[in-house]
């Protein structure tokens, strides 16, 4: 069990909402919950740097619901992606902290926030769409980076088709630590962005375009060949994955950033 864990849950055994039982066996616990249909991965956190995230489709409200309270009992974030708004419908009855994301899709219960040291650096990720159409995937992504405790800035709307809105645009993403660039048809913002940027880029290809897009097949080749050497792809319409993947680059930027912010003190 990581530290910052175990000491939420002696503060809540001191403030009298843990029972000394339940104390003791959450410390004792071997990292995963039984809640009936999941096993849920409790220590993911300390193995990993984020908790487990829920993929919704598929699931009942009743075994979304027990994987929540787990986690939570646990002081977990939690973040559930491809969550339908029958679904969310029901959750926020039982969750009425939750925030919904009907565009993305996403599901995020945050814990209360914790007070954090003065002068605490922050990892940056950017979002860029080629297109509005591209946006439920952009805001999936947007979503997860936020849930991993990144600022991130929005860039929308700056597709190939009108490259100098891109130009315009391109202070935006000058401090980012990665950026989440999400397109479909034939995939090339990508690329133009990674020609521009010092930092990792990665690519997400939707399934956005007419006939010979192939759902997004063709968007993935393109990226997957980008001439651009800083851009990696994750799969069609996956938001989630890219702004996982940002937020853990953006994550481990800050911690280098505050390491030497600490020396030079």
């Amino acid at each position: 069990m990581n530290a910052q864990l175990l000491e939420q849950l002696a503060a809540r055994l001191i403030a009298g909402q843990l029972s000394a039982p339940d104390f003791v066996f959450q410390v004792q616990d071997s990292g995963i919950a039984d809640v009936g249909p999941a096993q849920v991965d409790l220590d993911r956190h300390r193995r990993c740097g984020f908790p487990e995230v829920v993929f919704s489709q598929g699931k009942t409200v009743e075994a979304i619901g027990r994987i929540f309270r787990a986690q939570l009992d646990h002081g977990v974030d939690v973040l559930a992606t491809r969550m339908s708004t029958e679904q969310a419908a029901e959750l926020l009855s039982q969750f009425p902290s939750a925030q919904y994301n009907p565009i993305g899709r996403t599901f995020r219960i945050d814990q209360p926030p914790k007070d954090e040291p003065s002068g605490t650096v922050v990892g940056r990720v950017t979002i860029v769409t080629a297109g509005t159409s591209d946006l439920p995937v952009a805001e999936e992504a947007r979503e997860t980076a936020l849930w991993t405790g990144a600022a991130v800035n929005y860039v929308q709307d700056v597709g190939v088709a009108g490259p100098h809105r891109l130009a315009a645009n391109l202070h935006l993403l000058a401090d980012a630590d990665a950026i989440v660039v999400v397109a479909g048809m034939e995939g090339a913002l990508p690329s133009v962005v990674g020609g521009y940027v010092s930092c990792p880029v990665i690519g997400v290809p939707t399934s956005v375009g007419y006939g010979a897009a192939f759902g997004g097949l063709a968007a993935l080749l393109g990226m997957l060949n980008s001439c651009a050497s800083n851009v990696s792809v994750v799969n069609i319409d996956a938001g989630f994955k890219g702004g996982y993947v940002a937020g853990m680059i953006a994550k481990n930027a800050a911690k280098a950033r505050g390491r030497i912010a600490n020396c030079k003190l």
